[in-house]
């Protein structure tokens, strides 16, 4: 199928065209270029974007489930949730296994490894982000203490990058961490610091170690101190960091989004929904994990009040990253593209509106509402999980 998109307003994001046109053949572009430029190629489906935004489809790195799924409690239901998350402009993501037996994260890696079902077409899982359950139990938010254990290499030893492991957080003050820190990062696997108590001290170690992303910043680790900085001082301080925060209002106040994004490199930070089965659903009651959540119209919480995930899809997240930050979409694009993309290793191919790179793009409104979104360059607009 070839694609010929035009006056679109595209943020690569790595510039601006003002009336600009793409061309997309077998699932990739093409050509990217102002559009008096280019001509249609024969036979191509022509459409007119004048007045919408062009730009590169987004990328979630930590997502629990959504749409009434839970991927802890059922990883068979990824591409469920995987089928409907473009009506979020959502091209790609990270399922994100919690706290649980290892075989849980094992289940997971294996419906990544069979493949979509037949005829699916809807958001790519990128891999597994597993979150513990090597995590600190005084930090353990919404995770289980049941199934928190310390550090193995053992038990760890087939996850890799090439095994469907993307990403895994972990305490690296932990016992027997940081030498599992090391032996993930040499297989290709993004380690993060989260629910953690690490002194600056103790994430300086894992930091050295190799862990390189620093999981929902702010949430599940001490607050930043003047006379102990902690985790947060670490990850804020060391410019090798990208830093995971979610804009969602209740897990991070908007003035301290607001104070990261000043003070921080904008290509280290990057925003995530951590949005569990509630996304999309009506308040009521859902599980995270093994744990029963309490859902109100903006909040996912324990029976005891500890904040469970978020309800928020990566859109909103989007036009509420804009409007914390007193920002621009050209500028805070990044944080959901190309930034996110780039610390996955996979820059070459996503994030980014490129001749060569895979056609996952977004049209939205002038309110950046989602208009259509399109993956391997095929038009996708109202998801029915059904479909």
């Amino acid at each position: 199928m070839t694609l010929f998109i035009q006056h679109a307003h595209i943020l690569t994001p790595d510039e601006v065209l003002e009336d600009g046109a793409v061309v997309v053949e077998n699932g990739r572009l093409t050509a990217v270029a102002p559009s008096h430029t280019l001509t249609p190629p024969p036979n191509a489906q022509i459409i007119d974007a004048t007045g919408q935004y062009l730009i590169p489809g987004l990328i979630d790195l930590q997502l629990n489930g959504g749409f009434g799924h839970d991927f802890t409690q059922d990883p068979g239901t990824i591409w469920k949730v995987a089928r409907q998350l473009p009506q979020h402009g959502v091209t790609s993501f990270l399922p994100t296994i919690i706290t649980a037996p290892l075989s849980v994260s094992q289940r997971g890696l294996d419906v990544l490894a069979q493949g979509s079902p037949a005829g699916f077409v809807g958001a790519a899982p990128l891999g597994l982000h597993i979150e513990g359950p090597f995590l600190n139990p005084a930090k353990k938010g919404a995770h289980n203490r049941a199934h928190i254990q310390p550090p193995s290499l053992t038990a760890t030893r087939h996850w890799s990058a090439t095994n469907g492991v993307a990403l895994v957080t972990l305490a690296p003050e932990m016992p027997g961490a940081l030498p599992l820190v090391e032996a993930l990062a040499g297989r290709g696997v993004v380690v993060s610091a989260g629910h953690s108590m690490a002194t600056l001290a103790e994430a300086r170690a894992g930091f050295e170690a190799g862990i390189r992303y620093g999981t929902h910043l702010f949430n599940a680790m001490p607050p930043l101190h003047h006379r102990e900085p902690g985790l947060v001082g670490a990850l804020l301080t060391d410019e090798r960091m990208t830093i995971g925060l979610i804009p969602d209002g209740i897990h991070v106040h908007p003035a301290l989004v607001k104070m990261v994004w000043e003070g921080v490199a904008r290509e280290r930070l990057n925003f995530v929904t951590d949005a569990m089965g509630a996304l999309g659903m009506p308040p009521g009651r859902y599980l995270l994990g093994d744990h029963e959540v309490y859902v109100s119209e903006t909040t996912a919480q324990l029976a005891d009040g500890t904040l469970a995930g978020s309800i928020i899809s990566l859109d909103t997240a989007l036009r509420q990253a804009i409007a914390y930050t007193e920002s621009s979409l050209t500028a805070v694009l990044p944080t959901f593209t190309s930034v996110p993309a780039r610390l996955l290793g996979l820059d070459h191919q996503l994030g980014h509106i490129r001749p060569g790179y895979l056609a996952n793009m977004v049209l939205l409104s002038s309110t950046y509402r989602v208009n259509s979104t399109i993956i391997n360059g095929i038009i996708i607009n109202n998801i029915d999980e059904n479909c």
